[in-house]
């Protein structure tokens, strides 16, 4: 394997990857990702939530998602490099901001792969119960051990041997694997309009059912219901930069097309599986939509959908859709799993992890860190091998991450005016907040359950970011960044673990119906009094660094704390919708211009501008 020269590391390592993919290719890196296993359930999961709402829930998210993506143009061709969605928060904002974005991004593709091969073996399972691959757990169906958990880890050896071969193999398996996964979520829409039955989108409640619908619900589904998770793929094309051919055209144009294809499939999906609900076959009352999500059609709503229809053709279209089921997740599984090894190469250029994890192969592939996405993706079969339960996580952490390209595009005009940038977007002074607010809302529409897991793990991992990136950097001794990583480790295990709401289920309630606001208290203390003590152990180029990120710790804790008085809390809200939105929208706000106002020029971005000019 190639190894690199650590003393020009941001700059040299991408010369290891070879420019390759046309911009079909491209496109359909992002594409093949988004039609995976979101296709195959988030259709059911948003109209368990908003009811026949779902339909604007996805258009809402479609919008979103533009905006987010704007920003990612002019960086991603400004800096085409291959993991470049971890690398961004570096250079424009410093260490503390790149690590805790690099680890939400990192944490996110690792654990995609493993998402995918639940979807597919859930598919499976359901349609065949005698193969032992499913179980129910708490009415929910996920993977069974040994024999579904073990399927799944051995199909996510298939998808690491496809990737240690090149990006070429990738992208031309990908290519033809693509226009199959376009071609028969369409045909499958199609068919389910032959049974379409208006009532079901105006008998029963548009927002969903009286108790647990309403406009807050249509706003719910965009972030957990599998709408975000499945347009976030759009940053596939970014992941692969550094081997795109001609990127100053073929990213904007790619980014493009990756959001707008999936979200004209995934509407008529939604449309025509709406239409298509038999209540009597999915054992459900009419008009309860939550109950839509614990029925047996949740093990594969489609091919349920189908067989109730009735009609013998559409019955026979089942098994289509069962390679398809197999098919459409293991080719999402193997692209996320070449993202997360770029994702891991960017994080190892930064020296958050260990720089043997920048090595190549012989075919321009981060083989070592592929191989450690791997392993570690595996431990996500653990906790809870379903889709359901996984997806709100990724998702938060999928859009987290995209919060990046905004502040870092307004920082690098300032900190880098001579770089070339190909793509200029045009009145960024306005899309570049309006992108960082969109994904503001989003991350709060998760939820209380889903943001406090993610906050839990993402400030937690500013223990490591202190022995290991700041010592290595020399601003802090070894042994006293142990003491304080570990003091601090030691207490916020001690605060989240006794919380009740790590790993629990969405609709966890606090027992006494009281609001959770001084335990987020008790969390806001333990990072003040952490990135106080840091602070006075580090020199001046240290501080500068910890400042850069201040302001991801503080969007993180406020939209907590809103979410812990707010519409998608624990407790009665005290904020109900829009206001909670609104507060949640104006934290976003505030912490943009935190960000911006404390970018600096990092000396890697000194030496990629002299680079690129």
């Amino acid at each position: 394997m190639a190894s690199v020269d650590q003393s020009h590391a941001t700059r040299s390592t991408d010369e290891h990857f070879k420019r390759r993919m046309s911009l079909q290719a491209a496109m359909f890196i992002g594409v093949g990702g988004q039609i995976g296993s979101g296709w195959l359930f988030a259709v059911l999961s948003a109209a368990g939530i908003a009811g026949p709402s779902a339909l604007i829930s996805w258009l809402i998210g479609g919008a979103l998602t533009m905006l987010i993506a704007l920003a990612w143009m002019e960086v991603g061709t400004a800096i085409p490099v291959s993991g470049a969605i971890v690398r961004y928060p570096y250079l424009s904002n410093g260490g503390l901001a790149g690590w805790i974005m690099g680890l939400s991004y990192w944490l996110a593709n690792i654990s995609l792969p493993a998402i995918e091969a639940v979807a597919s073996l859930t598919y499976l399972g359901g349609l065949f119960p005698q193969l032992g691959l499913l179980t129910t757990r708490d009415g929910v169906s996920m993977l069974s051990w040994p024999r579904g958990i073990l399927l799944g880890i051995a199909l996510m050896l298939v998808f690491l041997a496809i990737n240690l071969f090149g990006v070429k193999l990738l992208s031309e398996a990908n290519r033809w694997v693509t226009w199959w996964k376009i071609i028969i979520p369409v045909a499958t829409f199609l068919l389910l309009f032959l049974t379409f039955d208006g009532d079901n989108l105006t008998s029963y409640g548009f927002f969903g059912d009286e108790q647990h619908g309403g406009p807050g619900a249509m706003l719910e589904a965009v972030a957990v219901s599998g709408i975000a998770f499945a347009l976030m793929g759009f940053r596939g094309v970014i992941d692969f930069g550094g081997e795109v051919k001609r990127p100053s055209r073929n990213i904007p144009l790619g980014t493009i097309g990756c959001v707008l294809i999936p979200l004209g499939i995934y509407l008529g999906l939604q449309l025509a599986f709406l239409g298509a609900i038999n209540w009597a076959d999915a054992g459900v009352v009419p008009g309860d939509w939550v109950g839509l999500a614990n029925s047996p059609w949740a093990e594969g709503p489609l091919a349920a959908a189908l067989h109730a229809s009735g009609y013998a053709a559409l019955g026979a279209f089942v098994s289509m859709l069962l390679l398809d089921a197999i098919l459409s997740p293991g080719a999402a599984g193997y692209i996320y799993l070449g993202s997360g090894a770029r994702v891991g190469y960017g994080l190892a250029v930064n020296k958050f992890f260990p720089q043997i994890m920048t090595r190549v192969n012989r075919h321009g592939v981060p083989a070592v860190s592929a191989i450690v996405s791997f392993g570690i993706g595996c431990l996500f079969f653990l906790p809870a091998p379903s889709w359901y339960r996984l997806v709100g996580f990724i998702s938060s952490a999928l859009v987290l991450s995209t919060l990046a390209a905004s502040v870092a595009l307004v920082v690098m005009r300032r900190t880098a005016p001579s770089l070339r940038r190909p793509f200029r977007l045009p009145a960024a002074g306005f899309l570049a907040p309006l992108g960082f607010a969109a994904a503001t809302l989003i991350i709060y529409w998760c939820g209380f359950v889903t943001l406090y897991n993610l906050v839990t793990v993402l400030l937690g991992g500013m223990a490591v970011y202190a022995v290991f990136f700041s010592c290595q950097r020399g601003w802090t001794r070894r042994g006293p960044a142990v003491v304080l990583a570990s003091v601090f480790l030691a207490c916020w295990a001690y605060v989240t673990g006794s919380s009740g709401f790590l790993l629990a289920p969405e609709d966890v309630t606090t027992p006494d119906g009281s609001w959770p606001v001084p335990h987020v208290l008790v969390m806001a203390a333990l990072c003040a009094g952490f990135l106080t003590a840091l602070h006075l152990m580090s020199p001046p180029e240290g501080r500068q660094h910890l400042r850069g990120g201040h302001w991801l710790v503080f969007l993180l804790l406020m939209l907590l704390g809103v979410s812990a008085i707010g519409e998608y809390g624990p407790a009665t809200p005290v904020l109900a919708f829009p206001m909670d939105s609104i507060a949640a929208l104006a934290v976003g706000v505030l912490a943009y211009f935190w960000a911006v106002a404390t970018g600096f020029r990092t000396p890697e971005m000194s030496e990629l501008e002299d680079d690129k000019c």
